[in-house]
């Protein structure tokens, strides 16, 4: 996709048309941007490093015993929980940050360099995939030091994260929507940890759903992020595929092709 962008030069107007090419580059480049923002600034990274480590050992500590008996057994259950949960949370860093550079003129310094305009949202979205394969690595890393194995090996551990991050990278439109279209970060965050919150505890994250109430379970069974869950237990535990990996998918690609769109357009019209 190629945008176009006025310039005055020497008093004339010219089109400068961006290529798919250069747009690709620049998006990059911002992207990179984004890397040394959290090199400069590494508190940024303080909720994928500190969460994963406090909530895997909270909650197996917690509702080991009670839930499965005893910790170990605790493990394959809770781990891609917390992984889906910990991931996901993540996202909404995305619109976060994006209103705070929006709200401090950095997107308007942007447009006056020879740069693709959408170069600057894609690269936040490129960079923050970062931030999601840190708290993927740390989550798998807790749970190994703990004892967790996963019976599916290496390789559907491997593509567990993947999805988990491919999923998550698609949320995050979701919430870069927040960002463009909000007054300030702070709605940002509370608009998106207000549908978070629902979605990720009234999960199967924690608990099995047959202990739940009948009307709190049909709930749980159609929530994505219970579909999504249930993916990565499928792939890390016994090494299979089933229909909630389709779902996760379908859903993740659903996200991306109402936000994607509502997402670019918002931000063109607002820089």
């Amino acid at each position: 996709m190629s945008n176009t962008t006025i310039k005055s030069v020497s008093g004339r107007q010219l089109k400068n048309y961006t290529s798919l090419g250069q747009t690709i580059r620049n998006s990059l480049t911002m992207a990179y941007r984004g890397l040394l923002k959290i090199k400069r600034t590494p508190e940024q990274l303080f909720d994928v490093t500190f969460q994963p480590i406090i909530f895997t050992l909270m909650f197996t500590y917690i509702f080991g015993g009670a839930i499965s008996g005893d910790v170990p057994s605790y493990l394959p259950v809770i781990i891609p929980g917390i992984l889906v949960q910990t991931v996901i949370t993540t996202s909404l860093v995305t619109g976060v940050q994006l209103r705070e550079d929006m709200d401090k003129g950095v997107f308007d310094r942007f447009k006056s360099l020879p740069i693709a305009r959408i170069a600057p949202l894609a690269g936040a979205l490129l960079a923050d995939t970062v931030r999601y394969t840190i708290a993927t690595v740390l989550t798998f890393a807790m749970g190994y030091i703990m004892g967790y194995r996963p019976e599916g090996g290496l390789e559907y551990v491997a593509l567990a994260s993947v999805l988990v991050i491919f999923c998550s990278w698609s949320i995050s439109w979701i919430f870069a929507f927040f960002g463009v279209i909000a007054r300030s970060a702070s709605s940002v965050q509370g608009i998106s940890m207000l549908a978070l919150f629902p979605l990720t505890f009234l999960s199967n994250a924690f608990v099995p759903v047959e202990t739940m109430p009948k009307w709190l379970q049909w709930f749980v069974n159609v929530n994505p992020v219970s579909h999504l869950i249930s993916a990565v237990r499928e792939l890390t535990n016994y090494g299979t595929a089933g229909s909630d990996l389709v779902i996760s998918l379908i859903g993740a690609a659903v996200i991306v092709a109402i936000f994607a769109p509502l997402t670019v357009k918002a931000y063109m019209r607002r820089t």
